[in-house]
C-alpha cells in the first residue's frame, strides 16, 4: 500500500491524497489549490497522476479546497464514483457549480489582459457544465454505514463537526493477507458550535492522515463569541444603525442566522429585520434545511421549543434577486445584513459596505480571519478610509471583530484527536497545515510520548 500526498502537504489548501491498494487507486479529496493566480492555474490543471486510472474518490466535505477540482478530474478522464455523505454530495454539487462560474469569469478576465499583450487565450480550468456533469457521479452514504469503494477496502464515514455533512473517513484495508486501519480526519470541527454535532474522535488506527491547521493556536469559547455578537447587534440596533456582516456563504452564514434566531426568540436583542443577501448562501441554506439529520440535539430542542425551524424565523428574509438587494440600501431603519464574500472582496457585500461605511450609527462586523490586502483586512485593521470601486470612502461606522467562530479544531482538540489513537498508531501524517502550526503540534504530541509523526512534502510518496 502506498500514500501519495498530492495536495494540502505543507500547506492548508488543495487536499488530495492518492492511495494505491491492491492495484486500485483511491483518491481522498480532490481540492483546488488556492493562492497566487500565477501559481494556481497550472498547478490545478495538471495532475501528477492520470485521472483515468483513479477508480474511486472519497470526499470528506464540500469546501472548495477539498472538492473544488473534481470537475477537472472528471474532465480529464475519471469515470468512477465519488463517495460522500448525503449532505456533502448535495452541498458539493452546489459549490462546484458556483466554482465553475468563477473559473469561467476568471478566465475571461485573464484573457482580456492576455489579448492586450498579444498572447493566446487560456481555457477555464472547468466550466459550470463540467461541474454539473460531476453531480451525477456522487454516491451518498450515511455515517457509520460500510461501503466498498475499491476491492479490499471497507470504508465508513464518522462525524467531523466541521460544516454540514463533513466527515472523517475510516478505512479497513486488507492487502496481501495484511490488515490495516487507516483514518483520514478531513477537517476536524469543534465542540459546542451552533447547529452541528460535535466531532467524533477515533480510538484506534494503524495510520492516520490528520489536519493541523491550528496546531499552534487555542480558540476562544464559542459561547463567548455568541455573547460578543449579541452585544454588537444590541448596541447597534439601539442607536438606530445597521449591522453589516461579511460572511462565507456556507457554514458561517447559517451559524449566524441560528444565533440571531435564538437571540430574538429569547428577547436578548430587539426584533429587527435580518437579511441573508448572497445567492450561494441562500441555496446552501436550502440544503441545510433538507439535512436535519446533521443537526445536534441542542438545535433540535430549540426547534421544538420555539416551534419554528432553526434557519427560518419571522424577522428573516432570504434575498434572491438583485433588485431586492439594491432595495435594502434605500431602507433607513435598523437591520442586519449578512452577505458574501467573507473577506468583502466581491459580491453584494461590497455594495452594502459602500452604502453604510460613512454612517456612524452602523457597524461592520468581521466574523472570520481576513487575508492580507483584502478589504475585510483593511476594515478589521480599522483603517480610516477604504477604496471601493475606485473611490475613497471615509470609515465613520464602527467596526467589531468577533473571534472564536472558526470551524476548525483548535490546538487542544487536535492534541486530543491524535492522542485517541496513541496506543495503536504506527504513524501519523500531518497535513493541511503550514510548517509553524504543524511543528508546534508535533512538539506537543512528542511531549505526550507520541513521536511517530511525519510532515510529508508535496508529492511525497510513502510505502506502508
Amino acid at each position: 500500500m502506498r500514500i501519495n500526498f498530492h495536495g494540502a502537504a505543507q500547506t492548508v489548501t488543495g487536499s488530495q491524497h492518492l492511495l494505491e491498494i491492491n492495484g486500485s487507486k483511491l483518491l481522498l479529496d480532490c481540492g483546488l489549490f488556492q493562492g497566487r493566480r500565477a501559481d494556481t492555474y497550472e498547478r490545478n490543471l495538471n495532475f501528477r497522476y492520470d485521472p483515468k486510472t483513479v477508480d474511486a474518490v472519497i470526499l470528506s466535505h464540500a469546501h472548495i479546497d477539498h472538492a473544488g477540482n473534481l470537475p477537472n478530474l472528471a474532465k480529464q478522464g475519471f469515470e468512477g464514483l465519488i463517495y460522500a455523505t448525503r449532505a456533502t454530495a448535495d452541498l458539493a454539487s452546489l459549490m462546484i457549480r458556483d466554482s465553475g462560474h468563477i473559473q469561467e469569469s476568471d478566465a475571461e478576465f485573464v484573457n482580456k489582459k492576455r489579448a492586450r499583450r498579444g498572447e493566446p487565450p487560456i481555457e477555464p480550468l472547468y466550466t459550470q457544465q463540467d461541474a454539473e456533469a460531476v453531480a451525477g457521479m456522487f454516491k451518498g452514504e450515511n455515517h457509520g454505514v460500510a461501503y466498498e469503494p475499491v476491492p479490499g477496502v471497507i470504508a465508513r464515514f464518522f462525524e467531523a463537526g466541521h460544516i454540514l455533512g463533513a466527515a472523517g473517513v475510516s478505512l479497513e484495508i486488507e492487502e496481501k493477507s495484511r490488515k490495516i486501519r487507516l483514518i483520514f480526519s478531513g477537517d476536524i470541527g469543534r465542540n459546542n458550535v451552533p447547529l452541528l454535532r460535535d466531532p467524533v474522535l477515533p480510538d484506534v488506527a494503524d495510520y492516520m492522515i490528520m489536519e493541523s491547521t491550528y496546531g499552534d493556536k487555542l480558540h476562544n469559547d464559542p459561547e463567548k463569541a455568541y455573547g460578543e455578537f449579541r452585544n454588537v447587534v444590541k448596541l447597534t440596533v439601539e442607536r438606530g444603525g445597521k449591522v453589516i456582516v461579511p460572511a462565507f456563504a456556507v457554514g458561517r452564514t447559517q451559524e449566524l442566522v441560528y444565533d440571531l434566531n435564538q437571540m430574538m426568540y429569547s428577547g436578548d436583542v430587539p426584533s429587527v429585520p435580518v437579511f441573508v443577501d448572497s445567492p450561494l448562501a441562500v441555496h446552501a441554506t436550502d440544503i441545510f434545511k433538507r439535512h436535519l439529520e446533521c443537526f445536534d440535539d441542542e438545535t433540535r430542542k430549540f426547534v421544538m421549543e420555539s416551534r419554528h425551524p432553526a434557519l427560518d424565523f419571522k424577522m428573516l428574509t432570504y434575498v434572491r434577486s438583485v433588485d431586492e438587494s439594491k432595495a435594502l440600501n434605500e431602507r433607513k431603519e435598523p437591520m442586519i445584513i449578512i452577505s458574501a464574500s467573507g473577506m468583502a472582496e466581491t459580491g453584494r457585500i461590497v455594495h452594502h459596505i459602500r452604502n453604510n461605511i460613512e454612517n456612524p450609527k452602523n457597524t461592520i462586523c468581521i466574523v472570520s480571519w481576513q487575508a492580507p490586502n483584502t478589504m475585510g483586512r483593511r476594515l478589521a485593521d480599522r483603517e480610516p478610509q477604504v477604496n471601493i470601486f475606485g473611490e475613497v470612502y471615509k470609515r465613520k461606522c464602527d467596526v467589531a471583530t468577533i473571534g472564536g467562530l472558526s470551524s476548525h479544531a483548535g490546538q487542544d482538540l487536535l492534541v486530543k484527536y491524535a492522542m485517541g489513537v496513541k496506543d495503536t498508531v504506527k504513524q501519523i501524517f500531518l497535513v493541511h497545515g503550514e510548517e509553524k502550526q504543524a511543528m508546534t503540534l508535533k512538539g506537543l504530541l512528542k511531549d505526550q510520548k507520541l513521536d511517530r509523526i511525519h510532515y510529508p512534502e508535496l508529492h511525497e510518496s510513502v510505502e506502508l
